[in-house]
């Protein structure tokens, strides 16, 4: 079994085509990124929500515009994304046969901007329309628009309509990887043929082609004012781009372990890890002649001692009560029948169910 699977991962002679293992493995890089940081801008939202509440609603557009930069940088410089140069693979344009171009030459325009567009706009709008879809699952959960509404039945048939575009786009990806692991094709990814590219792995020509373009991108110097401009433009776009793959590659490891630990998987297991235990119930603090008593019905009020009407609980205390018993209660005495803490009526919480 194992000869027979060993092409998976060894490429044969004169093959420079990636692994099936490496080409998945450069994908799921950029898609552990984002949810890593969503997360670490959501502890700091919520450590001061005034000042930093912006980076969580404009969480998406700030993500691609530096995502762009970022994938701009790494396709100008080295011909090809960031997770693809990180696992030292290059793009370059299909049916090339004459001899490969060097990594630090570029793809042709079309190619490029096809791949940018591929790289950063279909993630962005597959994530938009995966929130949008979460959204009107909740309003037509909760019945948020009235029966008659036409939009209601457009977003209904929408919502059917949905899983299977879903899984006709992720099938397409699944046969493209099968057909790219017995090599019919050359593309392990649908994106990667629309963008016209196909990947092969970084030669030592190429590696030592971007070590010199580094190298005389610092000594260059250039003469002209508008010259000068834009050469400052671009590297201060090249600094922050560099800034960025730089700390994804240094914490990259790092954000997929972020990504496993709160991925839904595990959190049953980190529950069990940090959860406290469970607090008894509150004491019945006050023992005077007027305090009440539960009853043993779950659906009498303690106060009235009968069937509860406008459910009403405190929030003080986690009792339920009927609302106008609850009300002349709190009011007369600001304490709560049952534990005597202290209350206010703004802690009146009604309660609404479906029967009523």
């Amino acid at each position: 079994m194992a000869e027979l699977g060993a092409h998976l991962t060894a490429p044969s002679a004169g093959d420079d085509r990636p692994s099936i293992f490496e080409a998945v493995a450069q994908d799921s890089l950029m898609a552990a990124v984002k949810p890593a940081l969503q997360h670490l801008v959501k502890v700091l939202v919520e450590s001061n929500p005034g000042r930093y509440g912006f980076l969580w609603h404009w969480f998406d557009e700030i993500y691609v515009l530096l995502d762009l930069l970022l994938q701009q940088h790494y396709l100008t410089r080295c011909s090809a994304s960031f997770s693809e140069n990180f696992y030292s693979l290059k793009r370059i344009p299909i049916g090339d046969h004459r001899q490969q171009p060097l990594a630090t030459a570029g793809l042709p325009k079309r190619q490029h901007w096809k791949s940018l567009l591929l790289l950063v706009l279909v993630p962005y709008l597959k994530g938009k329309l995966e929130k949008l879809v979460s959204s009107l699952r909740e309003e037509d959960e909760y019945s948020i628009h009235p029966p008659s509404s036409s939009w209601k039945r457009f977003y209904r048939a929408f919502l059917a309509a949905y899983p299977f575009v879903n899984m006709t786009w992720e099938g397409w990806f699944l046969i493209q990887q099968l057909c790219y692991i017995l090599g019919k094709a050359q593309h392990h990814s649908p994106m990667l043929r629309l963008a016209g590219v196909r990947l092969i792995r970084l030669t030592a020509e190429d590696v030592q082609a971007l070590e010199k373009k580094l190298a005389g991108a610092t000594t260059s110097q250039t003469h002209s004012i508008k010259t000068q401009v834009q050469s400052a433009v671009r590297k201060a776009l090249a600094g922050i781009a560099f800034s960025l793959s730089t700390g994804l590659s240094i914490s990259v490891f790092f954000l997929q372990f972020l990504d496993w630990w709160y991925s839904s998987e595990n959190q049953e297991t980190i529950k069990s890890l940090t959860a406290l235990p469970t607090p008894p119930p509150p004491m019945h603090l006050d023992h005077g002649a007027g305090s009440a008593l539960l009853p043993k019905l779950k659906t009498v009020c303690p106060l009235c001692r009968k069937i509860r009407v406008n459910a009403t609980a405190l929030s003080t205390s986690g009792f339920v009560f009927c609302y106008r018993c609850v009300y002349n209660y709190v009011k007369t005495h600001q304490r709560c029948p049952i534990t005597g803490y202290a209350t206010e009526l703004q802690h009146l919480v009604k309660l609404y169910s479906p029967e009523s």
